[in-house]
C-alpha cells in the first residue's frame, strides 16, 4: 500500500523532473529510482514512469506552442523516425534484462556528459545557425531513429539524445529543439505505453502522482526556456548532463 508521504515524494520528484526534462533531459534518473524505492521492479518502474512523461510532454508542448516556439514544417519526418525507433525500443525493453538496461543507461549518460564537456558544439549550435531539414540531412536519420529507440527502451536521459539529433544534427536553436524534443518524446512514449499497458506493467496511482508534478514542472520550465539567454541555457544543459550522469552512477 502506498501512503500519503510516498505520494508527496512522487509529486515533488515529478515536479523537479518535469523542469529538468523540459530544459534538457535526465529527469527520469530521479523518478525511476523514486518508484523503485516503493518496491517496484526495474521493468515496472520503467513502464510506470512513462505516465508522467506522457502528460509532462503535453504540458510542455502547449507552453511552447503558446509562445510560438514550436516549428512544424519538418515535424512529420522527425516523428516518423522517432516513432519507429520507439516501437523497436519498447519491444526490446521487454526482452532485455534490468542489469543490461542499467549498463545501457549508464554508458549513454557518460558519453553525453563527455560530449557536452569536450565537444559541446556537436550538441548545441550557435543561436544564429540556420537549421537543416531532415530530407536533405540523411545523417540525422540514424540519430533520430536511435533517439526514439533509446526512448522506447529506457526513457531516462533521452532528452540529451534528442537534443543531439535536433540541435546537433539539424541545428535547431535550443528553444525550438526543446519544443521538438517534447513532441518526439510524446510520440514514442505513446508507442511504448501501448506495449507496456498490454503487458500490464504500469501502476497507475504512483504514475499519476508523478504526472501531477511533471505537468507543473514542465509548464514552469517552458517559461524559463523562452526567457533565459542562450549562453546561460548552454551552461544549464551542461550542468544537468553532469548531474544526470552522477545520479546514474549513484543509483547504479
Amino acid at each position: 500500500m502506498i501512503d500519503l508521504w510516498f505520494i508527496l515524494l512522487l509529486i515533488v520528484t515529478g515536479f523537479i523532473a518535469g523542469i529538468i526534462n523540459t530544459l534538457a533531459g535526465g529527469g527520469s534518473n530521479l523518478t525511476i529510482p523514486a518508484l523503485m524505492i516503493l518496491g517496484m521492479p526495474a521493468d515496472v518502474a520503467n513502464a510506470t514512469n512513462r505516465v508522467g512523461v506522457l502528460l509532462q510532454s503535453f504540458s510542455g508542448i502547449a507552453g511552447f506552442k503558446k509562445h510560438g516556439k514550436l516549428p512544424t514544417a519538418d515535424l512529420p519526418a522527425i516523428l516518423l523516425l522517432t516513432i519507429l525507433g520507439g516501437i523497436f525500443g519498447a519491444l526490446s525493453a521487454l526482452i532485455m534484462s534490468p542489469e543490461t538496461l542499467k549498463y545501457v543507461l549508464l554508458g549513454s549518460m557518460i558519453a553525453m556528459a563527455l560530449i557536452m564537456i569536450f565537444m559541446p558544439s556537436l550538441v548545441i549550435p550557435d543561436s544564429d545557425t540556420d537549421h537543416k531539414v531532415v530530407s536533405s540531412t540523411k545523417g540525422s536519420w540514424p540519430v533520430l531513429f536511435a533517439a526514439g529507440f533509446y526512448g522506447g527502451l529506457i526513457q531516462a536521459g533521452v532528452g540529451f539524445i534528442l537534443l543531439f539529433a535536433l540541435a546537433g544534427s539539424l541545428r535547431y536553436d535550443l528553444v525550438r529543439a526543446n519544443a521538438l524534443k517534447l513532441v518526439c518524446t510524446l510520440a514514442f512514449t505513446v508507442a511504448s505505453l501501448v506495449i507496456f499497458i498490454y503487458q500490464d506493467l504500469i501502476l497507475w496511482l504512483p504514475g499519476l502522482a508523478l504526472a501531477l508534478g511533471n505537468i507543473v514542472g514542465a509548464w514552469i520550465a517552458v517559461k524559463i526556456a523562452i526567457t533565459v539567454e542562450p549562453r546561460i541555457m548552454k551552461v544549464l544543459i551542461l550542468v544537468m548532463t553532469v548531474l544526470a550522469t552522477a545520479a546514474v552512477l549513484y543509483f547504479d
